[in-house]
């Protein structure tokens, strides 16, 4: 199916991301080889562009037409840096609510995401460039359009980034089940920044040295984890008890 937000085709790829389109991310052929391709991976280290090897048959559903083993997706929107958006945020409040979505690679569970980040009044959300889900029509999709309404801050490292909220006065929680601390037990009230980890791992073990504390909610089932969405929708809501 073709997609608005999509360039296919090698030469294509590379002029937009010379031309300074908002590439969210491109998918490459794996062992897709040439002159043409060499170049391509060139410009996208060149200039940082999230990119992945996939097998043809992804690409081929992506769309019916010649892609030549390379599709971009172009973001629906702009993304801040991290300066921008902290800043930004500390000129109009105190006490700040930020989301940082360490390696989160659904595009659907980040369009949920968004979505209860907007209803709770989230502040801003900051993801990896590197390694992140994108920002495509299955996000805009599940966000409802709430994507479209949440500043988004992309980083070259989750560590940068809980480096400079601290630097800003901004407490980082981390959720993650290694930990004794009860979510309940967590004062959400100031300016904090919530941590949520990717689908399969968690948050990253060299970010858990650093963040200012850890919470884990409680669990009494047998399955032993909840799905990232609704585990952050959780963290945001207590975040929102304590806030009113």
């Amino acid at each position: 199916m073709q997609n608005e937000h999509q360039i296919f085709g090698i030469r294509a790829v590379i002029e937009a991301i010379v031309a300074g389109k908002n590439i969210d991310k491109v998918f490459i052929q794996k062992e897709a080889k040439g002159e043409l391709m060499q170049e391509l991976m060139k410009t996208m280290k060149k200039h940082n562009i999230n990119f992945s090897y996939v097998p043809v048959e992804k690409l081929n559903k992506l769309t019916r037409n010649n892609h030549q083993g390379a599709i971009a997706s172009i973001s629906p929107v702009s993304f801040l840096s991290i300066e921008q958006l902290v800043e930004g945020i500390l000129e109009k409040k105190d006490n700040p609510l930020f989301l940082v979505l360490d390696q989160l690679s659904d595009a659907r569970n980040f369009g949920a995401i968004i979505r209860t980040a907007e209803c709770t009044g989230v502040d801003g959300i900051i993801i990896q460039k590197q390694g992140a889900a994108p920002v495509n029509g299955d996000t805009v999709k599940t966000s409802a359009g709430a994507v479209f309404n949440m500043p988004i801050c992309k980083v070259d490292h989750i560590k940068d980034a809980v480096f400079y909220l601290q630097g800003s006065g901004i407490k980082t929680v981390a959720a993650t089940e290694k930990t004794e601390n009860n979510i309940y037990d967590i004062d959400f009230s100031g300016g904090v920044a919530i941590i949520m980890g990717s689908e399969d791992k968690g948050v990253n073990p060299s970010v858990l040295k650093i963040v200012d504390e850890k919470a884990k909610l409680p669990m009494f089932g047998t399955i032993s984890s909840l799905n990232v969405s609704v585990a952050c929708g959780a963290f945001l809501y207590e975040a929102v008890r304590q806030r009113l």
